[in-house]
């Protein structure tokens, strides 16, 4: 199978042809598989580059297709595009994405989004082969919780985007992140999207594909000199600060601390440090999450409902 072959499944072929420009151009790039077990023995086969689904597949769900396809070892990393008819429940969309769908798209589509997401999506693999394993930090702000702060990892990274391992789930499209890249390169700032849920982060963490919306040019270069070394990098262990530590909580193997709550703007801030049992150290945990509250007694209040919550 020849590199940007697109495997269709689900969906009428004769309708994407006429839909994309560059279909029309060369028909010969888009292939159709009647069902999903052929789908996946085509997969097998030679990975296609690009899998277009529709939601009238005769034998699987159209989750389950997803899922196996994003556990099989040759066909995991292959970018998959759902057209979803517009008779199909609300929420269909997040279904799709939570199995690990790349995009879902809602039919009535103007042929030019979805000419530039096939385009866009034929390109993942290439970015994927460009990224690098850089195991730091990263900061994120869900942008319909701009209030609510959760410190993650980044598993590899490219100028285009990144596999980020949240300690959360995370239920807003768009995040700003901080990433903190291993010296000389300092701190990135960067505005992304959530494309897709990577089951391959294992727990306690809930991994995410990451798309770059808005990348500053200063932090481009700093990523593109990453990406150049071709090696894996990976930052010193952050020493933290001792801090002032309010209380400590007690979570099966691990071990939260709730810092003082520090007075800001709208509030007060409380931030939550976590161990493993048998590593911690009172003072030397590394910052977890960060929740705020109208009073100290409301913010260490949420901080605890956190913990429950998710510990």
């Amino acid at each position: 199978m020849m590199d940007g072959t697109i495997l269709a499944a689900g969906l009428d072929i004769r309708e994407l042809r006429l839909e994309v420009r560059f279909l029309k151009r060369d028909p010969g790039l888009v292939q159709e598989a009647a069902t999903a077990e052929e789908l996946f023995d085509t997969l097998a086969r030679g990975p296609a580059q690009l899998v277009v689904l529709g939601t009238k597949l005769p034998d699987l769900p159209l989750e389950e297709t997803i899922a196996r396809i994003r556990q099989g070892p040759a066909s995991g990393r292959v970018s998959v595009l759902v057209l979803i008819p517009v008779s199909e429940p609300i929420g269909t969309e997040g279904v799709v994405l939570g199995a690990g769908a790349n995009a879902a798209l809602r039919r009535p589509l103007d042929r030019f989004v979805l000419e530039s997401w096939l385009a866009k999506l034929l390109d993942v693999p290439q970015r994927v082969q460009t990224r690098v394993p850089v195991h730091v930090q990263v900061v994120g702000t869900p942008r319909s919780a701009p209030n609510g702060h959760f410190y993650g990892l980044t598993r590899n990274l490219s100028v285009h985007g990144m596999l980020l391992a949240s300690p959360v789930r995370i239920d807003s499209d768009d995040v700003d992140l901080e990433i903190d890249l291993p010296e000389p390169e300092g701190r990135v700032r960067v505005l992304g999207r959530v494309t897709r849920r990577a089951p391959d982060v294992g727990w306690p963490y809930i991994g995410y594909g990451i798309e770059f919306l808005f990348l500053p040019e200063a932090g481009q270069r700093a990523i593109e000199r990453m990406v150049e070394r071709e090696r894996p990098m990976e930052a010193p262990r952050p020493q933290w600060a001792p801090g002032a530590i309010h209380s400590t909580v007690r979570r099966e193997e691990w071990i939260y601390e709730l810092t003082e709550p520090l007075r800001f703007e709208g509030g007060f801030l409380v931030e939550i440090r976590r161990a493993a049992r048998e590593d911690w150290r009172a003072g030397s945990s590394s910052p977890f999450y960060v929740v705020q509250g109208q009073s100290a007694t409301a913010a260490l209040e949420t901080a605890r409902g956190f913990v429950r919550e998710h510990g």
